[in-house]
């Protein structure tokens, strides 16, 4: 067996390197378009089922042609790459586990996917990712289900100036969170809302208190949970953040049309991305990852809420940031289940869909608990 590991960023290259070390009889190659970051990511994992390649996503025909040499592909690509490689890969007829976060709607390939035989899981990270795996346990349980509420955040451990924040996952990405309308469920309705909007405390007992605001993370749970009344995701940061990027997007710094400073046209938003990298990135700082996912509704005429909670800290051993670990071994552990047959479905399957099937959610949180990553859970009868 032959998998393709497609972009050697930071989350990319941890979950090429997981897969390899827990599939040894697979071969795994790491790919990227700056092919020299795909070596050193090869040389770096060190391991005899380990190689690299150059590829330039963006080239379609080379895409295509490139996929039909492998059994599965693992997709680590910025956003706008998303829905190319996986309508690429129902071109090639291979399988598909993707983190990136596609702006478009990848359940809109579900027909061609399931005409092409091909399994598509999107959106396989933290959050989406992990976040709709716990939706979906809990839908399996309830009768119906009236309220999802999902809060993440990944932190540095102590609130860093000047955002209190540092870089631990693509800055272009982090801009996609702060810039895109939120789009929830409200009153039954879908509704679009500001990202940043819709700010609240949020008490960690473990961190303390942070702040939590409206993001787009919801994704395919907009298509797959029925008749819920409320639905939102709120990302969490440390105090003020969110007043701080206001400021900033009001001020243009996000702003994708180009400006002219004497000779040189350039989005601002690039240069922002580019300074965030720079300024931000701290690989020096620790991080944490904290996750509370909470499903309300009814069983067996009994109001039931179903609490999950996850905190992530940084792999000193191993030198992995939790985002990274919480983000990239999800992705490596559903292709393995896809590679392993054990995800059978043919079409795109969305993570909560996974989710709602016992054996997988519970392969899936073991695996989880063997790299250190624990979920607790929790069932309140009001």
């Amino acid at each position: 067996m032959k998998i393709l590991v497609l972009g050697c960023g930071n989350i990319g290259s941890v979950a090429a390197k997981d897969f390899a070390e827990n599939v040894s009889s697979t071969e795994v190659v790491v790919a990227d378009k700056e092919g020299a970051k795909a070596k050193e990511v090869a040389e770096r994992i060190g391991k005899d089922n380990v190689s690299w390649m150059q590829l330039d996503a963006s080239n379609t025909a080379e895409l295509v042609n490139a996929l039909k040499d492998f059994d599965l592909v693992m997709g680590f690509l910025p956003g706008k790459l998303g829905y190319g490689l996986a309508k690429a890969c129902i071109k090639a007829e291979r399988d598909l586990v993707d983190v990136s976060f596609m702006s478009e709607n990848p359940l809109t390939l579900n027909k061609e996917a399931v005409e092409a035989g091909v399994t598509i899981v999107p959106d396989c990270g933290l959050a989406p990712g992990i976040s709709n795996v716990l939706v979906g346990h809990a839908l399996s349980r309830l009768d119906n289900v009236q309220d999802v509420h999902i809060t993440v955040g990944g932190l540095p451990e102590k609130p860093m100036p000047p955002l209190g924040y540092t870089i631990t996952w693509s800055p272009e990405s982090l801009i996609d969170e702060y810039c895109r309308k939120a789009r929830i469920i409200q009153n039954y309705e879908e509704v679009e809302v500001e990202a940043l909007s819709g700010l609240e405390k949020a008490v960690f007992p473990e961190i303390g208190e942070l702040e939590a605001f409206y993001t787009d993370g919801l994704r395919t749970l907009l298509y797959t949970v029925e008749n819920a009344r409320n639905m939102w995701e709120k990302t969490l940061r440390y105090k003020g953040h969110a007043e701080k990027i206001r400021l900033l997007k009001t001020l243009g710094f996000f702003d994708e049309k180009p400006i002219e400073i004497n000779a040189f046209s350039l989005p601002p938003r690039r240069l922002t991305a580019k300074l965030l990298e720079l300024k931000l990135r701290k690989p020096e700082i620790k991080d944490i990852v904290l996750m509370k996912v909470e499903v309300c509704g009814f069983e067996e005429n009994k109001r039931i809420r179903y609490v999950y909670r996850l905190l992530d800290r940084y792999d000193e051993e191993k030198g992995i940031t939790a985002m990274a670990r919480t983000t990239a071994y999800p992705a490596a552990i559903i292709a393995q289940l896809t590679l392993k047959k054990l995800i059978e479905q043919k079409g795109v399957v969305p993570p909560e869909r996974i989710g709602m099937k016992k054996e997988l959610f519970d392969a899936i949180l073991a695996a989880l608990e063997m790299r250190g990553i624990r979920i607790s859970k929790e069932e309140i009868v009001d």
